[in-house]
Formats: C-alpha cells, structure tokens, sequence
C-alpha cells in the first residue's frame, strides 16, 4: 500500500466517508455491460446454484439450479447460461474497423467495440475460470454429451478470465476492485472484497456516514453476500430445506412446480440486493471522466475480442489445460510489460496518482523560470534542435545528471538533466535538455517547449514501446523445459 492510499484510509476512517484516491476513470465502462452475479453450493468444487444476468437494470435474468449436484441440471444451466452471454457476444460483431499496421503499408480489422462482463468481486472471476475449466472440453456427442453452445461458453468463459489476469483490462471487471481503485474506504483489503461494505462507504444511506453503511450492511440479512458464496445461515436453515422439498416433489409435477418457484423465489431475493448493488457502482464509476489513456487499452481488449473470436469461427481448439513453457513464458511477460505500462499510464492521467510516485522519487514538479527554445546543438554531423529549460522545484530530485525523464504533458519529449545546482533555501534547479516531439526542423512549434512560468512534472516513468524479448517457438521447446508440448484432444 502507498503512502498516499494509507492516509487516505486513515482520513476514511476520521471522517467516515470514502475518500477519492483518483480524479478520473481508469478504467473503461462500456455502455451496455453484461452483469453477472453467480451463486454456488458451499462445499462443493463450481457447483453451481443460481445467477442473475442481464444488460440492463430491468432486464436481470434468472438462472437456477434446482439441484446442484446432479451433473445434468449443471449443464443444463450452462446451456441456459451460453443463451444469454453468447447472443450478448455476437452483438459487438457486426461492425469493423481498418487498423493500419506495418507502418501504414498493410491493414488488419477489428471489432468496433468489445463486450464487458462485470461481477461483484474477484471470487466471481474464480468461478468464471473454473467454471469455463470444467465446461471447454465436455463433448457434444457420444457418452453423457451437452448442448453444443456448451463447450462455447466454456471457452469464452476462459477468454475473459485470463483477460481478467491482463493489468489495465477491461473486458472483465470484479466490481469491488474498480470501485476501490478509485476510493479508498476505512476497512481492511480483506472487507473491501465485500460489495455492499464498499457501497457503504462510497454511497451511504441518508442519515448514515460511510462507516455506519458499511457495519449495517456486513448483516446477511440485509444485504446478502455478493456471490458466489452463501451465508451459512442461509445454507442451513433456508436454502436445504427448499432443495430438499424440490428433491422429495420428483412424482408430483404440480408440487414440484410449487417447490421450483419457491426455491426460485428464495434465490432470486438473495441475488436481487447485489444485482441493484452492481448498477449502483456502475453509476458511480459513469461519474467519474475517462482517462486519456483508457481509449488505448480498450483497443487492446477489443484487439483480443477479434482475435479470439476469429480463432473460434476458424475452428481452433479450446484453450489447454496448461501453457507449455514457451507459452508460459511469453504469458509471463506480457502480464509483466502490461503491469508497467498500467502504473506508468495511470500515473500520466492522474495526478493524484502521480503523486504517489512523487513521493517515492520517481517523479517532482518544478517551474520553469528560463528557456532557450531556439538552441540548436551543431556539434555532429547536421545541426538537430535541442532547447534547454531550467526548472526550479522544491521536491527532491534524486535522479543523476544524465537521466532522461519525461513529461506527462508531452510524452514523446525526452529531457535529459544536465545540471543539477541545489540551493541554500531548498529549492533545486534542473537544467534539462529537450529533444524529440518538436518536428524535424530546426524551429519549434508553439508549445512544444516549456515556457517560463508553465508549472510541469518531470519523471523517470516512461510511456513508451516495451520491447518483447526472443522465445524459441514452442516446437523448438529445449529438453531442459519439458521439451515440445504434447497436444490431445482434451
């Protein structure tokens, strides 16, 4: 946790109310995401039990399972399930778009838009791997076969939870972290995994402070779990009985239709309070203004979108049990280039997140007192533009003479310190040399130089390309690496 997130928890918890930790959205919200709130059986391994689904407040769709352990209603609901959210998918696939690549010489096209699927939390996310696990391989012929959009959903449920490990991404959201992305309330990480304690704190009742929200909703009675787990109460007293009388109805259609809609009944009032929860947080996160760089990484899901759905209509296989080592290899680095790029690009939309890093040394503001936007360097073999600015800050400034940095107000510029004088009364002038983002001429165009007076930030985080390292393709695995993976049919 930074220093900046524990104040603000520690102001939280003063003055009972949330307090904003960003000043825009960094994350993309789609017009019309898809809310899905699962419910399944304690003690059992994604068994499922329930889930209300839709793409619109009023349009929340009740899935139940009447008996979870019985592996044919399971699949019967994964089929009832695949008829929501892959109808939902084929929506955003009837527009596309020329992307220019190779430098503008060749085209690719994607998807206009993408889908968003939003759950309460992260254990929602878990059930959506796992239960994209255990439906991607079933069969749709010979012994114990589904229904063909079965095995679909399965690998589009995989889809969207390995986009969910992508730092940055957006296709699937567990609310609870969006939410405390953007304010900090004044509980623990583990409370904050609570959906109605965190809209608690952010949007109270009138009449409670955040704080009081937040210990009135931690009562199942009120606000019911946000899935996928159950209260034990509820599990004992409520919800066996009902499967029970369901189970005992199997020779009279007419009560086992009475028992169906009362077990359905019961479910749809644990679900209910959560599914008005997520359009609550839904509104709050539309409040907030977008970021300047959540275009760029939503056209990273919507790049995914198309590829994966292009691999699906060429009839590629399902996603496999495990990545082989050049696979995991090449996961690995992705996860880790995009987490960099993520905290360098909220960094250069938000100032309050930037502040973070300015407190760590990575970043100071200054004021630019002189500059000198004609200086032309002719000491090579054609004179190159290359003004210099002197900025004077009252912040530590630990980088070295020679560092580059970088503007979050003109990020393809470089600066390069050239000297750095501290003064007696604590101030520090950086003297820095500029380059790039001026043209290719030899006058600058207004405003791609600091002018006196102008107030900037200065820091080492860049936002530029991350280069990919070399793999070996995965025919080519070396023995010391489990050798060339093995394909099977499952």
């Amino acid at each position: 946790m930074s220093t900046l997130r524990a104040l603000a928890r520690a102001q939280a918890v003063a003055t009972g109310a949330a307090q904003p930790v960003a000043t825009v959205r960094h994350l993309h919200l789609s017009d019309r995401p898809l809310v899905l709130v699962p419910l399944a059986l304690a003690g059992e391994a994604n068994a499922p039990l329930a889930a209300l689904v839709g793409a619109a407040p009023d349009q929340a769709r009740l899935l139940v399972v009447p008996q979870p352990r019985n592996r044919d209603q399971r699949f019967a609901f994964a089929a009832e399930l695949a008829g929501v959210v892959l109808p939902y998918l084929d929506s955003f696939r009837t527009v596309t778009e020329a992307v220019a690549v190779d430098r503008g010489r060749d085209v690719r096209h994607r998807y206009v838009d993408a889908p968003q699927l939003l759950v309460p939390n992260p254990a929602g996310i878990t059930f959506l791997r796992l239960f994209g696990r255990s439906t991607r391989f079933r069969r749709v012929d010979g012994d114990h076969p589904v229904h063909p959009s079965v095995p679909l959903l399965g690998r589009w449920a995989t889809f969207f939870a390995e986009r969910a490990e992508q730092p940055g991404s957006a296709a699937l959201l567990a609310l609870t972290d969006a939410l405390t992305l953007h304010w900090a309330t004044g509980q623990s990480a583990v409370e904050d995994l609570h959906l109605p304690a965190v809209l608690g704190w952010l949007d109270p009742p009138a009449g409670l402070t955040g704080a009081e929200a937040a210990v009135a909703a931690e009562d199942p009675a009120r606000c019911p779990p946000a899935g996928p787990a159950t209260d034990p109460d509820f599990d004992n007293h409520r919800l066996a009985p009902a499967i029970e009388a369901y189970a005992r109805s199997a020779d009279d259609p007419t009560a086992r239709a009475a028992a169906y809609d009362e077990l359905a009944g019961l479910l749809r009032d644990q679900l209910a309070p959560t599914w008005e929860l997520m359009w609550r947080g839904v509104g709050l996160l539309r409040a907030l203004p977008p970021g300047a760089r959540v275009a760029g990484r939503w056209a990273g899901d919507r790049d995914a979108f198309t590829a994966y759905a292009e691999h699906v209509d060429a009839g590629g296989g399902p996603q496999p049990r495990r990545d082989g080592a050049v696979a995991a290899a090449l996961r690995l680095q992705r996860l880790e280039r995009a987490a960099t790029a993520w905290a360098v690009q909220r960094a250069y939309d938000d100032p309050l997140v930037m502040a973070e890093h300015r407190l760590a040394g990575e970043a100071f503001v200054g004021e630019v007192t002189l500059a000198d936007p004609k200086r032309v360097d002719d000491s090579g073999r054609r004179p190159v533009l290359r003004p210099r600015i002197q900025v004077v800050t009252t912040e530590p400034v630990p980088m070295p003479v020679g560092a580059t940095l970088w503007s979050p107000a003109r990020p393809g510029q470089k600066a390069t310190i050239v000297f750095l004088t501290p003064g007696a009364d604590g101030k520090t002038e950086v003297v820095l040399e500029l380059s790039g983002g001026m043209g290719r001429g030899l006058t600058a165009p207004a405003g791609s130089v600091p002018e006196v007076g102008e107030r900037i930030c200065l820091t080492s985080l860049s936002d530029g390309f991350l280069p990919g390292g070399a793999f070996p393709a995965p025919e080519e695995t070396p023995w010391t690496h489990g050798g060339p993976p093995e394909h099977h049919d499952e």
